[in-house]
């Protein structure tokens, strides 16, 4: 089972940065999508950024030209960033990093999640 391990959430003023990062615990291979979703109690899960087979990028309406998703791949050990610039209140919620693949058959994996507060 191959387990993601997500870092640099924290407490951050608007108008800040921050930078999330997600690292596999081993090599993966055939990845579809790697993303960047966020939840806040009583909502569901939103997809905030993704790559699409390792080229294309996604992001959600409300943070385009602010956030940007990256990855590097260092011998199928990936690890998936989150550059987040201009914070804003409303971006308060806990981020979760996705990887979805096919290897034989389908996976799903999932990182811990990290709080990402904006307040002053």
């Amino acid at each position: 089972q191959v387990h993601l391990v997500e870092s640099g959430g924290g407490l951050v003023q608007p108008g800040g940065s921050l930078r999330l990062s997600c690292a596999t615990s081993e090599s993966i291979f055939n990845i579809y999508t790697m993303g960047w979703y966020r939840q806040v109690p009583g909502k569901q899960r939103e997809l905030v950024a993704s790559i699409i087979s390792g080229e294309s990028t996604s992001y959600a309406d409300s943070v385009k030209g602010r956030f940007t998703i990256s990855a590097d791949n260092v011998m199928n050990v990936i690890t998936v960033h989150l550059e987040m610039n201009s914070l804003k209140p409303e971006d308060t919620a806990v981020y979760y990093c996705n990887i979805k693949g096919t290897l034989g058959l389908p996976y799903d994996y999932w990182g811990q999640g990290t709080q990402v507060t904006v307040s002053s």
